[in-house]
């Protein structure tokens, strides 16, 4: 098994979901992966509001994906939004168009190499409060949710060098 990040589990408020999904033009022709997709709220929100085709959430933790999958089921979203039980580093993820992560620095430089390798150009990775060093963002922005400031980042494969 291959390297296994401890990623601790902060929900993205969901006024920055929605800003991430905007950032990325997230739209009816969209396949939306979430790596640690935690309780689904990405995922959700991807096929509810902004009429994502499909979205999957990948997620190695037991409680969190029955929180996400209990959520789809209550949201009325099942059979577009799907959970993944698994590590993000080993799951294929070649077909999304989008690909949204909360992760940490550290994690995010260990996953450039497979988003290079596995997404076609012109999929669009939004990482909110962590950037990917060395990759040059499209968009940049803040989010103001009412306690704090976020930070979201938008990069988009075959123009983030």
């Amino acid at each position: 098994m291959s390297y296994v990040p401890h990623v601790p589990y902060v929900p993205t408020p969901e006024k920055v979901v929605r800003k991430m999904l905007e950032l990325a033009k997230v739209g009816p022709d969209d396949v939306v992966y979430d790596l640690g997709c935690g309780d689904g709220r990405i995922i959700i929100s991807a096929v509810k509001d902004f009429s994502a085709k499909k979205a999957v959430g990948i997620e190695i933790n037991d409680e969190r994906i029955r929180e996400a999958l209990s959520n789809i089921e209550k949201n009325g979203v099942v059979g577009r939004a799907s959970v993944i039980k698994g590590n993000f580093f080993e799951v294929d993820i070649s077909e999304a168009t989008v690909v949204t992560m909360f992760l940490l620095t550290n994690v995010n430089e260990m996953l450039k190499p497979k988003l290079e390798k596995e997404l076609k150009p012109g999929t669009r990775v939004v990482s909110h409060e962590f950037e990917m060093r060395g990759w040059i963002p499209k968009e940049v922005i803040k989010v103001e949710d009412g306690n704090m400031n976020h930070t979201v980042y938008l990069y988009i494969i075959g123009e983030h060098k």
